[in-house]
């Protein structure tokens, strides 16, 4: 066999082998199943600090959400939707899914931490510092402050937006922190703080300009009452711009 000839068989032969172990590579990749999800494992980051979600509210959630998940490729799990489908869930503040190598959709859940909880008769909810609420819990209670009385909608967003800032404020304040045992709103929406100590009502009004009415109500007490007295107005309206109106 002449060199020309003998090229051509190795060219040739080369050629055969390349080919041979494209199509055993490839057929092995189309015979290998795809990985499909095998469970659901479920974290509750702060399930230390708050009890409004549990694993099993989680399961449920995307159960009726999302849909099937089981034995599906892991690839063709929208995590995008997982995520948005639960933190729809008015208790649900921030959700992280993921899938593992073991074939488990994993779910990181972190709750809403309530700031404030409005109680109106035997119905009420909790809001966040955002003012975003959810529902009480038959099993669990949080203790932050509470508002009664004529309390907004759950569906006001605004007011509990509002009434929920005052509360901040007054809780991040180390001057008004402790001062008051109640918050309440009144009949014609109008908010009123009681005083642990002392007869006196402070009449906020709408929960508005509370940097305003909380100078006044400082005012009430280094001014009026080392000159008036304690006790001497059950009702203190701080409502009017500039004015504090005693009774």
């Amino acid at each position: 066999m002449n060199r020309t000839a003998r090229n051509i068989v190795i060219v040739v032969g080369a050629i055969l082998v390349t080919v041979c172990l494209a199509g055993a590579y490839f057929a092995g990749v189309s015979a290998r199943k795809p990985l499909t999800c095998k469970g659901l494992k479920v974290t509750i980051a702060d399930s230390n600090c708050n009890s409004f979600v549990s694993e099993e509210d989680v399961t449920k959630f995307l159960d009726s959400e999302y849909g099937q998940y089981k034995e599906m490729p892991l690839e063709g799990l929208n995590l995008d939707q997982i995520e948005k489908a639960l933190e729809g869930k008015s208790a649900i503040h921030n959700t992280e899914a993921f899938v593992t190598k073991d074939g488990m959709l994993n779910i990181t859940v972190t709750q809403r931490k309530p700031a404030v909880r409005f109680q109106g008769g035997k119905w009420g909810y909790y809001a966040d510092a955002e003012g975003r609420s959810f529902p009480l819990q038959s099993s669990y209670a949080s203790y932050v402050p509470v508002v009664d009385g004529n309390i907004p909608a759950i569906t006001d967003t605004a007011r509990i937006v509002k009434t929920t800032a005052l509360v901040n404020f007054l809780e991040n304040s180390s001057l008004w922190r402790d001062k008051f045992v109640q918050i309440r709103i009144d009949d014609k929406g109008d908010i009123i703080l009681i005083p642990r100590e002392g007869k006196e009502r402070f009449i906020i009004g709408q929960p508005c300009g509370i940097e305003e009415k909380a100078e006044k109500m400082e005012m009430y007490y280094t001014h009026i009452i080392p000159e008036k007295g304690s006790g001497t107005y059950r009702t203190v309206d701080l409502r009017f711009k500039g004015q504090i109106v005693c009774r």
